[in-house]
């Protein structure tokens, strides 16, 4: 048996508390009071476990956790321990381990993945490995857009150089793949405005802005493009206050994703350049597509040594494919950073009821993380 799964399976019990702990602490985003909580747990095993010192970086929505490198950068360990269940679920879906499978909200996006992390640089100093080029950074916003992580992001990423790795905790996809590809993505937010008035007895006065609305949503569902993977797709409306008033305001959510970077380009392009069909209506246009796109190109390599730390820990391979889901890993890809994702937690139900973590995926996928490092330090 290879030396790390073999440390990483003796371990499981301890592995197994601590992702529960953390899950226990729920960190809904926006709420910077269980945040807080959550980082402080985190802060506690990062030192417990690996023996190292790590810092709490303030923001609006709660802290990030950083764990310095004690010697040059040379490998970043990224994720969140922000969730989207909101607080309370913990009360209808508490955390379970049956011995096949861990349950409960943000096990999966992404407690195990972090604890993993922790546990994986814990057995490499363990073995002799040099680690002091090795940093961590668990941000507090990830589900929201990253918003105040993303410059503290990109400056990590940046001081590794092009020698690099990011290293993306994010949890796996079907079958524990790794992501080596991601769309761009983004959410813009169309409000109409027109003028009410009484839908019975005077509608030639109003100005309705549900039916500008219905025109912009089928002019926006044709600025996908099938053949590049572009995606825009309206998500979420409203509009009107009572069925006898003639709408003054209307909202759509539109949901875009790109593969090609020239495409975010494009788009953001045709949805600024929105212009009203029924007169007197007038329509204001927020968001963009504020992650990049994760070229292939940039886990070419860290992919390579994947499949070959993965032969030597569990000897057999590994898959990797394109999602169209973005992550942080995003941001740093573009800047040309080396950057492999989806080495988190093997899975599945991510943000939903089902969310859960295959118990005799953590020790493998402790050791898989555990060697790639080694690996990029040998490097």
């Amino acid at each position: 048996m290879h030396p790390f799964l073999a440390a990483a399976q003796l371990q499981l019990s301890d592995i197994v508390g601590d992702i529960e702990a953390l899950v226990n602490i729920e960190s809904p985003s926006r709420d910077a009071g269980q945040v807080a909580k959550s980082a402080a747990m985190l802060e506690s095993i990062i030192q417990r476990v690996a023996g190292r010192s790590s810092v709490q970086i303030h923001s609006p929505v709660g802290p990030h956790v950083y764990m310095p490198a004690s010697g040059d950068p040379q490998i970043l360990l990224l994720g969140h321990h922000d969730t989207v269940h909101p607080l309370g679920t913990l009360a209808t879906r508490p955390f379970n381990n049956d011995g096949r499978v861990l349950r409960g909200p943000g096990v999966f996006d992404m407690a195990a993945g972090i604890v993993q992390a922790i546990y994986a640089v814990a057995i490499l100093q363990s073995s002799g490995v040099d680690t002091s080029g090795i940093e961590m950074l668990w941000t507090a916003d990830e589900e929201i857009g990253s918003s105040t992580s993303r410059a503290l992001i990109e400056e990590r990423a940046l001081a590794l150089g092009k020698t690099g790795a990011v290293l993306v905790l994010e949890p796996s996809a079907d079958g524990g793949a790794l992501k080596i590809a991601r769309k761009g993505t983004g959410t813009f937010d169309v409000r109409i405005s027109g003028r009410a008035s009484h839908a019975g007895l005077e509608p030639e006065k109003g100005i309705n802005a549900l039916l500008e609305l219905a025109h912009q949503v089928q002019r926006i569902s044709t600025f996908g493009n099938a053949e590049l993977g572009t995606t825009v797709t309206p998500t979420v409306a409203s509009a009107g206050t009572t069925d006898n008033t003639v709408p003054a305001e209307a909202q759509v959510l539109v949901d875009a994703r790109v593969v090609v970077p020239e495409e975010k380009i494009r788009v953001e392009k045709l949805m600024s350049s929105l212009v009203p069909v029924v007169p007197g209506a007038s329509i204001s246009v927020s968001g963009s597509l504020h992650r990049p796109p994760m070229h292939s190109s940039m886990s070419k390599e860290l992919f390579a040594l994947a499949v070959e730390s993965q032969r030597a820990v569990m000897a057999e391979s590994i898959n990797g494919v394109s999602v169209g889901g973005g992550s942080d890993g995003n941001f740093t890809a573009a800047l040309g950073i080396r950057t492999l994702d989806g080495l988190g937690a093997v899975g599945g139900g991510a943000h939903g009821e089902t969310e859960h973590v295959v118990v005799d995926s953590i020790a493998p996928r402790i050791a898989l993380l555990a060697e790639l490092m080694q690996r990029v330090l040998a490097q």
